[in-house]
């Protein structure tokens, strides 16, 4: 997820900038003649300004059932902003037995739900509060069994009383943009947002994101739409009045949240990697410049699979603009949505590259869809890492200097929010969680992975993200895993690190004072954070001392 307000202008910050520096041998200290420990903390008596009240304990979800297939068959009322589905899901107990299957279900008229035994069908009992409903199954099923349901409903996303966020500004999950024609010079469209919790809103699901699965989605629209969705577009069929039923498949099993519809009349720009096609969707008038801003996208997919050693793992690549998003971009696996500013000409695109969203987007395809946060507590687990992307393609692509620069405009952002906040990036007492969408979890976040990277060096620190993205393949994880990881590849014991840039809140806050006397050069570092509230930070340094014309 890119969050579109995030966008700044770059400007150089000294905060922090000591801990992205090459590591030294010696760590947390400063460099000879210094004698002792030159590292000092003082704690403020008076809390400071932005220490936050702690909220309840947000634990990941419980697994009560496992999601193992949905299958989608959905068409739209454009004059009333309705869907009108059938979902029909695969499922089997998590561990225990269980007779009830509750799934998020939300704004919906359900019209029946009923146990599928192939052509056989039963109607089941269930009960409903707008959210969630709760289904009466025929008997206790054991986790060897697996169970169907088929849930004929219709979605009514404007009814959704959910609120947005800072970041994802709406939450009503399905969206009818222009959907009488009534606005010139704007398309109709349909689209989707799912992150966090609002795909329920337009399909019955376990929306969580330790939950993940296959499936396929049928949309039966007017002939004159194009369609996208994840997975692979298996065919067509001219229904024969005046519709057509577009059939999308999702072999490989994803989480909820990044299930994905658009619906428009796009034009469609070919393009390739390797054998995976690559495809952007763009109004027509944009058809002649959507390489502008999308043409690097098989580079980028050669770089990433190369460089973090496993290749995209996905069956398309495709990147759809859409108008009135709700947010920067959303990286649905397979099927990125961009907001309307990535429809650039070719001058549009000189006067302001949008090709850090593209990166970002496409990194989370390894980061956040291949291997994705068990809970949101975790997000920095998906948004640190593709901020981080965003460094590797221009320290890649355009040099080290451009990647610095856009390193140093993160410490900033993030040193600004921390003014007013200051978070654990992993949080599991937040309020809600659309707050875990911040500065902390993709500006800081980035900062951090970058010092680990420094501190293990390039060929450790790929390796281990190698490492951890073939062992949790397609899997759910926690901080944990990530540290592990590391652990596995490097031997070394990395507790310290995660435990204070991870779990803890805050940075140091460094007040050098520089002496020199008979030929010697002395450096005292004084750490002045409240420890009330944040860690004693231990860190690489490096002072470089000279004379001359160079210094």
């Amino acid at each position: 997820m890119t969050i579109q307000k995030r966008y700044f202008a770059l400007i150089i910050s000294g905060m922090l900038a000591i801990a992205a520096c090459k590591p030294s041998s010696k760590v947390s200290k400063a460099s000879k003649p210094v004698t002792g420990n030159p590292i000092e903390a003082v704690t403020p008596a008076k809390a400071p300004a932005w220490a936050a009240k702690k909220f309840d304990y947000k634990a990941s979800r419980t697994q009560e059932f496992d999601l193992i297939h949905t299958k989608i068959e959905i068409s739209f009322d454009w004059e009333k902003q309705w869907a009108h589905g059938k979902a029909t899901l695969k499922l089997k107990p998590w561990f225990y037995d269980a007779d009830t299957l509750r799934l998020d279900a939300k704004g919906f008229d359900l019209i029946t739900i009923s146990l599928v035994n192939g052509s056989v069908s039963k109607k089941l009992a269930f009960r409903y509060d707008s959210m969630m409903v709760h289904i009466a199954l025929d008997k206790k099923y054991s986790r060897n069994e697996e169970v169907n349901i088929e849930i004929q409903y219709i979605a009514r996303p404007n009814e959704i009383k959910q609120e947005g966020s800072e970041a994802i500004m709406e939450a009503k999950g399905l969206y009818f943009i222009n959907p009488k024609g009534e606005e010139a010079n704007k398309p109709k469209q349909i689209w989707t947002q799912g992150e966090t919790e609002s795909n329920s809103c337009w399909f019955p699901t376990i929306d969580s994101p330790n939950e993940r699965c296959t499936d396929e989605i049928f949309i039966r629209v007017e002939e004159k739409y194009v369609t996208l969705s994840n997975g692979k577009l298996i065919s067509q069929v001219n229904n024969g009045d005046g519709t057509r039923t577009d059939y999308w498949k999702q072999d490989l099993p994803h989480a909820p949240y990044l299930f994905m519809m658009a619906i428009g009349e796009y034009a469609i720009v070919k393009d390739k990697w390797r054998n995976i096609e690559v495809d952007y969707y763009v109004e027509k008038k944009y058809e002649n410049s959507a390489r502008a801003n999308f043409g690097n996208t098989p580079e980028m997919l050669e770089f990433f699979s190369t460089r973090l050693g496993v290749p995209y793992p996905w069956e398309k690549y495709s990147q759809v603009v859409v108008r009135d998003f709700v947010s920067g971009a959303m990286e649905n696996t397979s099927a990125v949505i961009h907001f309307s500013a990535l429809q650039q000409t070719w001058r549009e695109h000189i006067d302001r590259s949008m090709e850090g969203i593209v990166a970002h987007e496409l990194f989370h395809h390894w980061f956040g869809d291949l291997v994705t946060c068990e809970s949101w507590s975790n997000l920095p687990l998906n948004e640190s890492f593709a901020t981080y992307g965003e460094y590797l393609w221009d320290e890649y692509k355009y040099g080290k200097d451009m990647a610095d620069e856009l390193l140093s405009g993160n410490i900033n952002s993030y040193i600004e929010e921390s003014k007013v906040k200051r978070e654990p990036l992993i949080r599991f007492q937040y309020q809600n969680h659309e707050d875990m969408f911040d500065r902390h979890s993709y500006q800081k976040g980035g900062c951090v992975l970058h010092m680990l990277r420094n501190i293990v060096g390039d060929d450790a620190f790929f390796s281990s993200l190698e490492h951890y993205l073939k062992k949790n393949a397609y899997t759910s994880v926690e901080i944990h895993e990530l540290r592990m990881a590391f652990e596995e590849v490097t031997g070394k014991d990395l507790n310290w690190f995660f435990n204070q840039w991870f779990l803890s809140a805050g940075h140091p806050e460094i007040k050098v004072v520089y002496e020199y006397k008979d030929g010697k050069l002395a450096a005292k570092v004084t750490q002045n954070q409240n420890l009330e509230y944040a860690p004693l930070f231990r860190f690489p340094v490096s002072i470089a001392a000279g004379s001359g014309s160079n210094y």
